[in-house]
């Protein structure tokens, strides 16, 4: 049987649109031979390669436009990982992603010790508290949150274009000076807590947070913005190590196929509008969504 899955943790998979669209475009392989993974999740070959070609849309994505894990996160609860499993297992395969864009924007980050000083601890911090409260998170719970948190990522997604476009206007305008560097720590903890727990949009929500107390250039934000994001990531992915619920063999296959899809994002970058590809994800989220309410 496709799809094969028991688990331990007491979550019962139903197939629902997702998996049935899976079982078309795969067929219902009676012989595939499932792979044992944890509390008793199985999962076959043809899953796999699924999983790593969501990891490999996921990983362009990221690079082109954001909004990766509402690609990759829907695959891995279709094919039987439990949401909040999911979830973790997403965060710690697309967390060496975020380490090459930070390090490629590392120049626009010279003179912005003192911002990084104040950020980056409440930054870690916050992502530590998010991971915290999805470890301990209920399953049913988290499961019932599931379509809101992918609505809300979807609509931070759609108004990252005019969160650019409203920074790049009040850094061209003068004006009052703008508010201490210190206002940023609370709402960047805030985000952060967020980012540790769900993520997807989380980069949207720093942004606009950056522009709307720092008075600077939208590429030196978005610099400052990025280290904000993989040091979230990075704490919350590192607090998950120890948690347990790492589907390992699914994480370093998602790994992979996330650092080939960000080469291949960022060779097609000149090729593809980000606007366009922002879009798409944006509706592939509320398609998602919906299926998730639907079901119930």
């Amino acid at each position: 049987m496709l799809f094969p899955f028991s688990s331990s943790v007491g979550y019962d998979v139903q197939i629902g649109y997702t998996k049935f669209l899976l079982q078309i475009l795969s067929g219902d392989n009676q012989k595939a031979v499932p792979i044992v993974i944890i509390d008793g999740i199985t999962i076959d070959w043809i899953e796999l390669v699924f999983v790593a070609l969501a990891a490999v849309a996921a990983g362009a994505v990221n690079a082109l436009a954001g909004g990766g894990t509402l690609i990759s996160f829907p695959v891995l609860v279709a094919v039987g990982i439990p949401p909040v499993m999911a979830n973790i297992t997403n965060t710690v395969a697309l967390c060496p992603g975020y380490l090459g864009a930070t390090f490629a924007q590392m120049k626009d980050l010279r003179g912005q010790e003192r911002r990084l000083q104040l950020l980056l601890w409440i930054s870690v911090v916050g992502g530590i508290i998010g991971g915290v409260l999805l470890v301990y998170s209920n399953e049913r719970i988290f499961r019932q949150l599931v379509p809101y948190l992918i609505l809300l990522a979807a609509g931070l997604l759609a108004i990252q274009g005019p969160v650019r476009s409203w920074i790049l206007r009040r850094s061209a305008a003068s004006g009052a000076a703008p508010a201490s560097e210190a206002w940023a720590i609370l709402p960047v903890g805030l985000a952060a807590i967020y980012g540790g727990y769900f993520g997807a949009g989380l980069s949207v929500i720093v942004l606009a947070v950056l522009g709307l107390v720092l008075d600077d250039s939208l590429t030196r934000l978005n610099a400052l913005k990025q280290s904000i994001s993989f040091s979230v990531n990075t704490a919350a992915a590192i607090f998950f190590l120890f948690s347990g619920q790492v589907v390992w063999l699914v994480a370093a296959v998602m790994a992979v196929g996330a650092l080939l899809g960000g080469v291949l994002g960022g060779r097609l970058a000149g090729r593809i509008k980000p606007s366009v590809l922002r879009w798409i994800v944006v509706s592939i989220g509320i398609i998602v969504a919906v299926i998730y309410l639907v079901r119930g």
